[in-house]
């Protein structure tokens, strides 16, 4: 079983829109996942220019891959270092630990991510 940062089983991110790297919902990374999406997060528009501003158009949809495109709002299983470049920025969406992959703690302090959590009660 995965684990997350917290050190408790890895929860799902989403399955509606369906995310990982393996789309099975899951913030899980491989060997072959060159962006190590690892970091569940929860979009926010700030974050969603900021990385169309960088490249990677993640509102847009895109039919044939069946990607509607995210909206404020929306989980997401983002690559680590993406985050980090947001965090920098001071853009960084909200992230939920506990679909968080343990291995973002090689990345990011504990600490640090606690203070970007996002607070589902």
């Amino acid at each position: 079983m995965e684990r997350n940062v917290l050190g408790g089983d890895l929860l799902a991110c989403c399955f509606d829109p369906l995310t990982g790297f393996h789309r099975d919902g899951s913030c899980r990374s491989a060997e072959e996942d060159l962006g190590t999406h690892i970091i569940c997060a929860r979009m926010t528009a700030e974050f969603l220019q900021f990385s169309r501003a960088r490249g990677n158009d993640l509102s847009t949809p895109v039919p044939e891959a069946r990607f509607r495109g995210l909206k404020p709002g929306d989980r997401w299983c983002l690559c680590v270092l993406r985050w980090v470049e947001a965090l920098d920025a001071g853009v960084a969406p909200p992230i939920i630990l506990e679909a968080t992959h343990e291995s973002a703690l090689e990345f990011v302090p504990l600490d640090e991510l606690e203070r970007h959590a996002f607070e589902t009660s």
